[in-house]
């Protein structure tokens, strides 16, 4: 349990958003706290600290430990600050690693609101570069940059990937799927019972064009999935879809009640649509319980509930239910070229937000090991160590000659929760010889003698030594730092 530091800058925003989803208004809550409703919007928004007795008034409110208010995303913003601050165009500006660690602890709206100025400007000169001078609009997200996506991504990570509200809608409605079902065990079939007698659709396998995998027609009524599909992958976008059905209402509240920009609300409904799939397929308290019991074995996971590789680190990822909450994980998704297609973080470890992260993380070497749970203690260049694991998979290719998608799913913890997951039997956890130093990327990573630099560190000049060669071009062994 973390200590409670009764003047934590970042603990306004998990006040709020435990009373939304709690369904209760200001006025409600600073009645029950006996403080005025101008003053709990203070605390909300960071204005003013909060006293160890409101503390424990507020704990007591919502029924959980003092511990679980604590909130500190300040590691995450200083590191997507000090990536942005990377970039070339800041080369001149003298900023240290201090004066963006100042900017993060005491005005972290402001540094938030600079990260996404920069996700638009990076957008813009990226679609700048592919017009080529032609002088011709160029879409941003055609470019390989999605500002959206990294929107949802932030959304996600504000909330700690945890909705309420979808978990009680996923309860209700899977528990009416399982009274639907006439054999034990049996979800699939519940799942289209629930589907004919409540919306009226049958749920049938088609031969649908390479690349589609459900297809919504609505005046057949029919939900048709590719018959290509892996049994627990078709299974997850019906429930995707009864998703946007069945818990529509909660999905456009939790969108009208974001800060989103303009273009992500699309890529949020999904989101969140997944997530209501995840919360149906794998209930959440047999869920959690299974996780405890086979302490976060995976394998074992995947088999009792029928689900993938990813499905279930992604549903790991969304246990923090107030008073019964897993592990704080953090999960990253790469494919083979390094692309980040998807990023959270409740561990503490800063994942790369536009470059590539570090070929030293086992995300990355999982690829020399396809379909084997790679293990690895991670140690960021200030000291932090994590418990990272990561299993490379590979999507597609059921039809003949189809090209098959390779991809890397890392999950892990901070090291002081290592114990509780399998995967960290029979290591000692304590060895330095068994820490593999990483680093964010190489722009901002201060580690000069890696010999796997792609980069040299922006903050160092650097000239070439042409009387020694290095392993690496940019190593410090060039001696031109």
């Amino acid at each position: 349990m973390a200590v409670v530091q009764a003047g934590d800058p970042q603990i306004g925003g998990r006040i709020q958003r435990l009373r939304r989803n709690h369904k209760t208004s200001q006025a409600e809550l600073a009645g029950a706290l006996g403080i005025s409703a101008s003053y709990l919007n203070l605390i909300e928004h960071n204005r003013r600290r909060i006293t160890v007795p409101l503390l424990m008034k507020l704990s007591a409110h919502f029924g959980i430990e003092p511990g679980e208010l604590v909130e500190n995303d300040e590691p995450r913003l200083v590191g997507d600050l000090m990536e942005l601050f990377g970039d070339e165009i800041f080369t001149e500006s003298g900023l240290t690693n201090q004066d963006v660690r100042d900017l993060a602890t005491s005005n972290p709206a402001i540094g938030r609101a600079v990260v996404r100025l920069f996700d638009q400007y990076r957008a813009l000169r990226s679609a700048k570069l592919s017009a080529g001078g032609s002088g011709e609009a160029v879409d941003p997200e055609s470019v390989g940059h999605h500002p959206a996506t990294d929107a949802v991504s932030d959304f996600l990570q504000q909330n700690a990937n945890y909705f309420a509200t979808l978990e009680a809608a996923a309860e209700r409605v899977r528990g009416d799927i399982d009274s639907g079902s006439d054999s034990f065990d049996s979800f699939e079939h519940g799942l289209r019972t629930y589907l004919f007698n409540v919306f009226g659709l049958n749920w049938r396998l088609a031969p649908l064009p390479p690349g589609i995998a459900r297809r919504y027609d609505a005046d057949r009524r029919e939900i048709l999935t590719s018959d290509v599909l892996a049994p627990e992958t078709a299974v997850f976008t019906v429930a995707h879809q009864l998703g946007l059905m069945a818990a529509g209402r909660e999905i456009e509240e939790l969108l009208a009640a974001s800060d989103l920009p303009a273009d992500a609300p699309v890529v949020a409904r999904n989101a969140l649509a997944s997530y209501f799939a995840g919360a149906v397929v794998m209930p959440y308290e047999p869920f959690l319980d299974a996780c405890r019991e086979t302490r976060y074995d995976i394998e074992r996971i995947q088999r009792r509930f029928r689900t993938s590789f990813e499905q279930v680190c992604h549903r790991m990822t969304t246990l923090q239910r107030p008073g019964r909450s897993g592990i704080p994980l953090h999960l990253v998704r790469t494919d083979i070229a390094g692309n980040i297609s998807k990023r959270f973080s409740l561990s503490g470890i800063h994942i790369s937000r536009h470059s590539g992260a570090c070929p030293r993380w086992n995300v990355y070497s999982a690829f020399l090991h396809p379909e084997r749970i790679n293990v690895q203690i991670s140690q960021m260049p200030e000291g932090q160590r994590y418990f990272c694991i990561a299993r490379a998979t590979a999507k597609g290719g059921h039809r003949h000659n189809a090209p098959r998608r390779h991809m890397s799913i890392g999950l892990g913890c901070h090291i002081g929760h290592a114990t509780q997951m399998v995967y960290a039997d029979g290591m000692n956890l304590a060895d330095p010889s068994q820490t593999v130093p990483i680093g964010v990327g190489c722009r901002i990573c201060p580690r000069l003698d890696c010999e796997q630099r792609a980069h040299p560190p922006v903050d160092h000049r650097f000239t070439l030594n042409e009387a020694e060669a290095a392993e690496s071009f940019y190593a410090n062994g060039r001696r031109g730092y």
